[in-house]
């Protein structure tokens, strides 16, 4: 074998069967749950099949446009559709203390649902033999009810908004980055501005921006000198050497 490398030397004797979860059981355990629901039907009817959920937003920017099912009704919307809480829970309607509504459409949403729900639902008797009490069903309504699914007799569905095509106007044709841009610039050069309008009111000069002011102090000195020099009629010394130079060539 060429070059320092490692041996060969694989471990395949490992008891590897230990660690490998199958799921042969799978088309079994389908069967099983279907059964299980099927069982768990018969037991409740005539009662729906699953309880009243509230209809909620996903969290974050990304999902808060998708809705679907919560965990529970709030306090606040059991209130507004007339119900206690230990009475929704009799009647099929889960509750969730902890929520708490955050936008007054979605509020609305689940009053109305809770509402509409009311409306369909038809309460038996607690004990067979009994007065009918106010709110309950006669023995003819009670005959005529068939057992429902509540996520197919009441969906959660999103309502998307539809926006009707029209022409676009010269109010539509703007540069929205420019406009964005000024917006930008006015609030952050707003104290300066305001500043430089008080100062020119009042008459006073402001500062030169990048040092400028302390240039011109360094260079009043010699601007005061060329000034001198030229009342009197003297040459100022030429930049670069071009003096000697001039020495040097005026011998030739």
């Amino acid at each position: 074998m060429k070059h320092n490398y490692i041996l060969p030397n694989a471990h395949f004797r490992k008891d590897w069967q230990r660690y490998v979860r199958t799921y042969f059981d799978q088309p079994a355990q389908k069967l099983k749950r279907r059964l299980a629901r099927k069982e768990k039907a018969k037991a409740i009817a005539p009662r729906p099949l699953t309880k009243l959920r509230p209809v909620v937003r996903g969290c974050t920017l990304k999902y808060n446009t998708r809705v679907r099912a919560g965990r529970g009704f709030s306090l606040d919307e059991l209130k507004a559709a007339g119900l206690h809480r230990r009475q929704a829970k009799q009647l099929g309607i889960t509750v969730d203390h902890r929520r708490r509504n955050v936008s007054n459409e979605g509020f609305q949403v689940n009053v109305n649902r809770l509402k509409l729900y009311q409306s369909k639902l038809v309460v038996f008797p607690r004990r067979s033999g009994k007065e009918v009490k106010k709110g309950e069903a006669t023995k003819e309504q009670r005959k005529a009810v068939t057992q429902v699914d509540l996520s197919k007799s009441m969906p959660i569905t999103a309502v998307l908004p539809r926006i009707k095509a029209r022409p676009i106007t010269a109010a539509d044709e703007y540069d929205a980055y420019k406009i964005l841009h000024k917006a930008r610039m006015d609030k952050k050069k707003w104290g300066a501005r305001e500043k430089r309008a008080k100062d020119k009111k009042e008459g006073k000069k402001g500062k030169k921006k990048g040092g400028e002011e302390e240039k011109d102090k360094k260079k009043w000195g010699a601007r005061e000198k060329r000034a001198k020099d030229k009342k009197e009629g003297k040459k100022g010394k030429k930049k670069g050497g071009e003096e000697e130079k001039d020495k040097k060539k005026w011998g030739a």
